[in-house]
């Protein structure tokens, strides 16, 4: 167990005038420090005539700034032995590097151009839109992304943005303009849409002063984050099947929406989750599907609370042959758990087996300012880290089995599958 795991953590946060968040983590195990940033600039604000553009800001981001070249910010990175991650999800854009403490002001400077002022040089742009129409065409005949994006727009239907194609398509991201990059990164890039998680070895005064440095005099018209609409329940069973030839393997992706991220209900459907299809070799499911029927090469659950209801997904890859036995092993497991609910020991294995794991989730610096992000993000508090076992501890059975059974019926469940 590492020592702030051991001894839980300590965050400074700081709110800078112009309306951004700093959270500051010292560790002394590593003479290293990781650097995490968010903006407000996720898929979800895609504009219905340009799927694909968050994605592609936020790979263009980078690649120049009013002040720097593409090569020098590489030359400025490489130099230092540091690689910066850029990512977007439905909700933010993000970017993060680790670097050497002593590096950590040059470092806090370049992060802060590339967020505030990037060029968007049209020979990168071009670039960077060969690479992502090349990856989407891939994806096309990958039956995993293809199964997965399938369920997200029958959950989602009727124009939802989680059930929009987060990274767009082949024609919107030909269609997207360098002055359409522009135009995002001016409207979604703020202050007050900034979140930045500083963990490592730097004293979080010394951040403070970075941090004021480089992103105090930030100014930019707030736009705020957008609050997606609510989710329903599913009244009946859907399912949708996609042909893609001369594949080996057929994937299906199975599930239903559930509850936000604020939902009380959050941690027995999380409980609920890891003795479906997390827990040892894939709980329940991977039990039954995998280890006793042998009918499938993987199989897992996954549960995703967010702004909007978010999605309780069941993945499975298998031959083409056993797609349908398959499905009716996990309706079985499916149907099962939402009339008789999981038992005392399946609950009391799997709150021991998450409350166990937080140690390993906060062992590295990347893991604690992923957390403390979280937490922010969410308003879960500072102290979420010494709440969060009890929070798991004190879910009665009745709490899963009440959720198990709202949730976990087959006939209301979305079904994508994709393969030969």
């Amino acid at each position: 167990m590492s020592p702030v795991a051991a001894a839980g953590l300590s965050p400074v946060r700081h709110a800078l005038a112009n309306g951004g968040v700093l959270l500051s983590e010292h560790t002394a195990t590593h003479p290293a420090v990781t650097v995490y940033a968010t903006l407000d600039a996720g898929n979800l604000h895609d504009p219905d005539s340009s799927l694909g553009l968050a994605n592609f800001v936020a790979r263009v981001i980078d690649r120049g700034t009013e002040s720097r070249s593409p090569d020098e910010i590489a030359e400025a990175l490489d130099g230092r032995g540091v690689s910066l991650t850029t990512g977007v999800t439905r909700h933010l854009l993000s970017l993060s590097c680790t670097c050497l403490s002593e590096d950590i002001e040059a470092i806090m400077g370049l992060v802060a151009d590339v967020i505030r002022r990037p060029s968007f040089p049209a020979d990168q742009v071009e670039k960077r839109r060969t690479a992502i129409v090349t990856a989407l065409r891939q994806d096309q005949d990958n039956p995993a992304v293809v199964a997965t994006e399938g369920l997200m727009a029958l959950l989602y239907a009727g124009g939802h943005p989680y059930g929009r194609a987060g990274r767009g398509t082949v024609a919107s991201v030909e269609a997207i303009s360098r002055d359409d990059l522009v135009a995002f990164h001016r409207r979604r890039a703020t202050p007050e849409g900034l979140r930045l998680v500083v963990v490592g070895d730097v004293e979080p005064a010394r951040v403070e002063d970075l941090v004021d440095r480089a992103f105090g005099d930030w100014r930019a018209e707030a736009t705020g984050a957008v609050v997606p609409p609510r989710v329903s329940p599913a009244p009946e069973r859907r399912e949708t099947r996609h042909v893609i030839a001369g594949k080996p393997q057929a994937d299906i992706a199975y599930g239903f929406t559930t509850i936000t991220r604020d939902d009380p209900r959050y941690y027995a459907l999380t409980l609920m989750n890891n003795v479906l299809g997390q827990y040892a070799l894939g709980g329940r499911l991977g039990d039954n599907i995998r280890e006793r029927q042998g009918m499938a090469y993987y199989v897992f659950s996954s549960f995703d609370a967010n702004l909007a209801e978010g999605p309780l997904v069941v993945r499975s890859g298998v031959s083409p042959a056993n797609v349908d036995r398959t499905l009716a092993a996990i309706d079985e497991e499916i149907g099962t758990m939402g009339r008789g609910g999981v038992t005392a020991a399946e609950l009391a294995d799997s709150c021991r087996y998450l409350v166990g794991s937080m140690p390993r989730v906060l062992e590295t610096n990347a893991g604690i300012a992923s957390f403390l992000h979280n937490a922010e993000y969410f308003g879960l508090g500072l102290d979420f880290d010494r709440r969060l076992p009890g929070l798991l501890e004190h879910v009665t059975l009745d709490e899963v089995n009440e959720v198990a059974a709202t949730f976990l019926t087959p006939d209301r469940a979305a079904i994508s599958v994709a393969g030969p």
